[in-house]
Order: structure tokens, then sequence, then C-alpha cells
């Protein structure tokens, strides 16, 4: 939630910050784009680092460089400043989804992974909803530079809590040995040695997630990033406006996530094995994201916050079952990186999609991209059914994870 709050608030901010600043919308896709490029070549070593350092310091670290930052975008003078604080931002805040799955492949069961990952990725969406009502109400309230210290103060309160609270399962006192051993037995066996980088980029069923990831991603960074200036732009609502409506997409996409991770569950106690319970969410998902892919066509902007809310459900169904499909094919030690590498992949697209946009919309507008969003969904989710058979797990009797991911 914080993580989201603090990213959200220049989405929020866009159309005052293009009057402020002097923006054009060009300019301002590669103030997006600066946050997606750092966010994106840093995911893995971020990724690596908390499984170096461990979740409790390492996540906490982050938090407060990622708060940091988002309060230094109160002193952007221009374009150019704005970009390079956001760069900043993204360097950071890259640590969020691997260490949040991280701690759902240290806490829970197989089974439970999908659920607990459903709840982690509310949080996402739930600092997006409030993004727009907070950081609206900062801004009208001061103005937009106390609306980015408010939503960085809040990551530095959640950092100290977090390094205050988290334990692991085996350092925690409320846990019992029993507790211990059921979360162990249910784990994806520990190869001989962690594997490096280059031998998770070589596996087959890190393709198998990070190609669809690629696909799937550009729709949330359009959604988080883009939503307010398209409301502005193509439906003439002002900043009070987008305030009372751009949270709707972001409260669907909490139902979205947490009953997608019910759903898994379901399927398997009717008898799904856990990756097709996984798939056939990812596959109903992808089939919903046709609604966001007909805003183009929407007559009103009701309408269009509508096809947005069900595209918002739709994506954080997908996303947080790719994210569980990390945790149930990577070992907890080496689980942070291969997370780190399938973020970075989706992080590729969504910064490919958004500079898309900013060439584009002025010219085409932005029905036609939307539209594309919903084609990508579809290509992920046939890639994920066809080569389903890649999704296994590293098994006890694998002894050398090189040759196992060589393989």
């Amino acid at each position: 939630m914080a993580n989201y709050l603090a990213r959200n608030s220049l989405g929020v901010l866009a159309p005052e910050l293009k009057s402020a600043l002097h923006m054009t919308t060009q300019q301002y896709s590669y103030v997006v784009g600066a946050f997606q490029l750092a966010y994106t070549i840093m995911q893995p070593i971020a990724g690596a680092l908390v499984d170096r350092f461990g979740l409790r310091i390492g996540f906490a670290m982050f938090g407060l460089a990622w708060s940091a930052a988002n309060m230094l975008h109160a002193l952007a003078f221009g374009w150019l400043s704005l970009a390079l604080f956001r760069g900043l931002l993204g360097i950071f805040e890259a640590a969020a989804i691997p260490s949040g799955i991280k701690a759902v492949a240290e806490w829970f069961p197989a089974r439970e992974r999908s659920v607990a990952v459903g709840w982690f990725n509310a949080g996402t969406s739930l600092g997006a909803l409030i993004a727009p009502p907070v950081v609206a109400a900062v801004a009208i309230w001061a103005n937009w530079r106390w609306a980015f210290i408010v939503t960085g103060a809040v990551g530095v309160i959640w950092a100290i809590a977090w390094y205050a609270c988290y334990r692991p399962p085996e350092q925690h006192n409320a846990i019992t040995a029993d507790e211990r051993a059921m979360i162990a037995a249910d784990r994806p066996a520990t190869p001989a040695a962690r594997a490096r980088p280059r031998e998770i980029l070589r596996s087959q069923r890190f393709w198998v997630i990070a190609v669809p990831r690629f696909l799937a991603e550009p729709a949330w960074q359009t959604f988080s990033f883009w939503i307010p200036l398209y409301l502005a732009t193509e439906r003439g609502m002002d900043l009070k406006q987008i305030a009372l409506f751009a949270w709707l997409p972001f409260l669907a996409a909490d139902f979205g996530g947490i009953l997608g991770g019910y759903l898994s569950p379901f399927l398997m106690r009717r008898g799904v094995a856990l990756i097709p319970s996984r798939v056939a969410g990812i596959a109903l998902g992808a089939v919903l994201m046709i609604a966001p892919g007909c805003i183009g066509l929407a007559a009103s902007p009701y309408t269009a916050i509508l096809l947005f809310s069900i595209g918002g459900f739709a994506h954080q169904m997908i996303s947080g079952l790719i994210n569980t499909l990390s945790a149930d094919v990577f070992a907890p030690g080496e689980v942070g990186t291969a997370n780190g590498f399938i973020g970075q992949a989706g992080w590729i697209g969504g910064l490919i999609f958004s500079l898309l946009i900013g060439q584009f919309a002025d010219t085409v507008g932005y029905g036609p991209l939307f539209g594309v969003l919903a084609v990508l969904d579809l290509i992920g989710a046939a890639i994920f059914i066809i080569f389903i058979g890649k999704l296994t797990a590293p098994t006890p009797a694998e002894t050398n994870s090189a040759k196992e991911l060589s393989a």
C-alpha cells in the first residue's frame, strides 16, 4: 500500500504537473519511462540483495530509500529534474514485489500461496485506490509538492514497522514446530547450490512465466500512470472529478487479486492440479481483459470507468497468479532473484508500451492502444496453456541446481 501510494501520486498529479512544469505529453512519458527503466534494471538486483541480506533488513532499507526518493519529487522544477527523482524512486521501489513474493514463499505452504499473494497483491491495488482522493486532497489543501512529501512519509512509518515486526518462521516466537514442519514440507526442494542468475535465465520454467508477464504488465502500468491523464484529456474531467472516480478500477483490482487467489484452491479441491489451477485463473483474467480493450467504444466517461474497473479486476487476477507461480517453481532461497528477473521482463513490456502511448496518444488516441492491451493478455494466456508442462518445481532427488536448470 505504501509503495503504490507513492508510485501512483505521479499519475494523479499528471494534469497539474503538465501545467506547473510546462510538460508535453511526450515529456510526461519520459518521466514515466525514467521510473520504469530504473525499476526494470533494478528488480533482479533488488531481489538478489534481499535474498542475500534477508527480508527483514533488506526490505526495510529499500522502504526508507524509496520514501526519501518520493519526497524529493517536491523539489522538481522541470520535467528533467522530475524524471531524475522518478528514476531514483524506481531504483528503490523495485524491491517491493520480489520481497513480497519471498515472504509468501517463506511463510505459506503451496495450497495457500495463491491466497496469500492475492491479499498481498491487494495492497498494491489499495495503495493505488487511495492515491487519487488522498493525493488530490493534499494538493488542493496545500499544493502538489506537499502531496509527494505526505505520501513519502507513509513509507517511512511502514519501513520502521516492518523492521520491528517481521521475522521468518524459523525465528518467530508464535509459530509452533508443527506449523514450521507443514510449511517446510510443502516448499520446492532447495537445490544443493543456490542457482546463479545465469542458471535461472537458462531454465525453461523461467521463460514460460517471464514472457506472459512481459505481455501482461503494460496493462497495469497503463492503469497506474495514464488513467488520470486519459480522463482529463479524453473525457474532460478535472482534478476533483478524477479524485471521485479514478480509484474505482483499483478497488475492482483488489477484488480481482483476492478472488483470483481463492480460485486456485477452489479448483484444487475439485481435482485440478496445482499448476493448472493457476493457469485456469490466468486464462479467465485474459478473457475479461477484453473489456478495457473496448474503452475506445465507450460513449461516456462512466462507461469507460466501468470498463477500466473490469480491467483492474482481470489484471490483478492475472498478476497475482503469475507471481504465485514463481513461488511454486523456485526454491525460497532463490525466489527473490527469480521473481526479480520475471518482474524485469514485465517492466520492459510496460516501459515500451508507455513510450508508445507518449508517441501516439495525441495522434491516434488512447482507444486503439487500450485494444492492444487485451490482445497481449490473450497471447500470454495461450503461452501458459501451450507450455504448462514446463512449469515444474525442483525435486528432492536433484542435487545440482546448475544441471537441473540447464536441463
